[in-house]
């Protein structure tokens, strides 16, 4: 019974809703792959190949997102590549320019796409701002690379940046929430298609709970506890 109850929960676990904006590309690759198989059979098993990667890219996932006040949580799922303390970035409109902590995770062409909020609050500023293509995972991508700056006030007016970094491959970036919009904690605001990178910058004084080299789960994994006085973690790879 149980080993039935486990295939089960896998099979369940792989049937991941594909998100709506990627509907159209799924439906070029059926289409392209029904042609292929017209005109040349292994061409349409290649086609095939490449449209079920272009539904495992757009899923959609559901995430358990804690709600306890004062945490953040992953804007994006993928490695931390950077975490520094640096000035931040004019456009972002902090009138504080201390240098405060930003987190940056890398996101390759097989992890989630969907961005969701890292904490609950009004998104009083939203820019995109044109720019280059650069390996993401590069420092300079968060300054050179086109990219949407989203400003998080939480209830309490504090303030959180959140950036989506278009990559190397990637060239579109997505925004489902807009200035003013109030967005929950978790919540689906945006993806990025194909590799990309999510900035988040983390209020003045604050740490990171998370070490560069970790895996993030959007949505899910603890990024930072705003209510905490502890130190920034260390951390070894095993």
């Amino acid at each position: 019974m149980s080993e039935r109850h486990g295939l089960f929960d896998t099979i369940t676990d792989a049937l991941v809703p594909v998100h709506r904006d990627g509907h159209k590309f799924v439906g070029i690759g059926l289409l392209a792959a029904l042609l292929g198989f017209l005109i040349w059979t292994p061409l349409g098993w290649v086609l095939a190949l490449v449209t079920a990667w272009i539904v495992y890219f757009f899923r959609d996932p559901d995430r358990v997102t804690p709600l306890r006040e004062g945490l953040v949580v992953a804007p994006g799922d993928g490695r931390v590549c950077l975490i520094e303390k640096v000035r931040p970035p004019a456009e972002l409109g902090f009138i504080d320019q201390t240098e405060r902590v930003r987190v940056s995770i890398f996101l390759s062409i097989f992890d989630v796409h969907i961005q969701r909020a890292p904490v609950a609050g009004r998104i009083i500023r939203s820019l995109y701002v044109p720019g280059a293509f650069v390996n993401a995972a590069a420092d300079k991508a968060s300054e050179d690379n086109e990219r949407r700056s989203l400003v998080i006030e939480t209830t309490n007016g504090t303030e959180i940046a959140v950036v989506q970094i278009a990559g190397l491959i990637a060239r579109r970036i997505v925004t489902f929430s807009h200035e003013g919009d109030t967005v929950g904690i978790g919540q689906r605001f945006g993806l990025i298609r194909f590799g990309s990178r999510v900035d988040l910058y983390l209020p003045v004084g604050k740490t990171a709970l998370v070490a560069v080299g970790q895996r993030c789960v959007g949505g899910e994994t603890i990024m930072a506890d705003l209510k905490s006085e502890e130190p920034e973690r260390e951390a070894r790879r095993s």
